[in-house]
């Protein structure tokens, strides 16, 4: 058995905090009832009302409550085979993980935008399969293609300056090794998302760009970063300071939009400033989602059976029970099957009787 609601779990604590009031509103009327009237007079008054009827109707009450929950919480148990099939593209996220990144032009910095990015892209519903690339001086796969959007977000998050030990800014390695990172040669199902600032210290970015053009792979680019730039504030023993030059000047990185719209118009691909939040819908919805796609996968799922209508009914059926029920005893001849009887028979059986 399974819940497709598992977040409405705490309702179950509404059932002691229902049967502590129930005691205590039952005390309190006992105390009420002795102040009103003494035992026999009291006994005389109640002569008609039954007592073992208003017993059960707390727990009643308690039981519906119960049922009532247990069918919010949306119990399933029972399955059916469903055959599903996952189609899309295969991208390749390269993503800029040099110390220029650290720089806070787009607070909190250019390397958090990144992974807001690549958060964003993880959460979006369509069935590619995603990889990604890390390159500073050098690039390394950090992620394989992989249709496990989790394990993508996973390796997301431990995004830092320090993934890539050599230093320095190759945007051409990082290309390369996504063009290694691809499983096949089938053309137009296959794109780089490249996020930069855009600055490239080493490497023939050029080169790298048609040789993925050559192969059928697309380049989108993201830039991160403003053409004004700003300071690199790192991390130090001695605390926070600025990367400084040879000549002991503070060094200002600054966005390269010139290197990125470089690198997408050689491939056909699309360049956008990070400024809005909406660059990557524009990428993705406008260019990505119209590629053709191809199936990725295909698998048999589990569909569990929805049984939250039992438990609800059996919490109607109980509450028409109580209604029916009533405080009253029954007097002889006069049930409550009899008063739904034709008045004919009824008075046959009356006198019979």
């Amino acid at each position: 058995m399974i819940f497709s609601a598992p977040n409405l779990a705490w309702l179950i604590l509404i059932l002691p905090a229902l049967v502590v009031f129930l005691r205590a509103a039952g005390r309190k009327k006992r105390k009420t009832e002795a102040l009103f009237a003494d035992s026999p007079l009291w006994e005389r008054i109640r002569q008609g009302v039954s007592d073992s009827r208003r017993k059960i109707r707390d727990p009643l009450l308690v039981a519906v409550t119960g049922l009532l929950v247990f069918a919010l919480l949306q119990p399933r148990w029972g399955y059916d085979w469903q055959d599903i099939t996952r189609r899309g593209i295969d991208l390749v996220v390269v993503v800029d993980t040099s110390r220029s990144m650290l720089a806070d032009d787009v607070p909190p910095s250019r390397l958090a935008r990144a992974r807001r990015i690549l958060e964003d892209l993880a959460r979006r519903g369509r069935g590619d399969r995603l990889g990604l690339v890390a390159f500073a001086g050098s690039a390394f796969t950090i992620c394989p293609l992989t249709l496990d959007r989790g394990a993508f977000r996973m390796f997301v998050n431990d995004l830092s300056t320090e993934t890539i030990p050599r230093g320095g800014t190759n945007i051409a390695a990082g290309i390369r090794r996504a063009i290694e990172t691809f499983e096949t040669e089938d053309d137009s199902h296959r794109a780089i998302l490249l996020i930069s600032d855009g600055e490239n210290l080493e490497g023939d970015y050029r080169a790298a760009a048609r040789e993925a053009k050559e192969r059928g792979i697309t380049i989108f680019a993201i830039g991160i970063g403003t053409p004004q730039g700003s300071p690199i504030r790192v991390e130090t023993s001695e605390g926070m300071t600025y990367i400084r030059d040879r000549d002991d000047n503070i060094v200002v990185s600054r966005l390269d939009e010139t290197t990125l719209q470089e690198i997408a118009l050689v491939t056909g691909g699309a360049y956008h400033r990070e400024d809005s939040g909406r660059e990557l819908d524009a990428i993705y919805r406008d260019r990505i989602a119209r590629m053709d796609d191809r199936e990725l996968e295909e698998t048999r799922r589990r569909i569990y059976r929805h049984r939250y209508q039992l438990p609800l009914a059996l919490a109607v059926f109980l509450l028409a029970a109580d209604s029916l029920l009533g405080d009253r005893k029954a007097r002889p001849g006069k049930s409550r099957l009899k008063k739904l009887l034709p008045s004919g028979l009824r008075r046959r059986i009356e006198n019979e009787n």
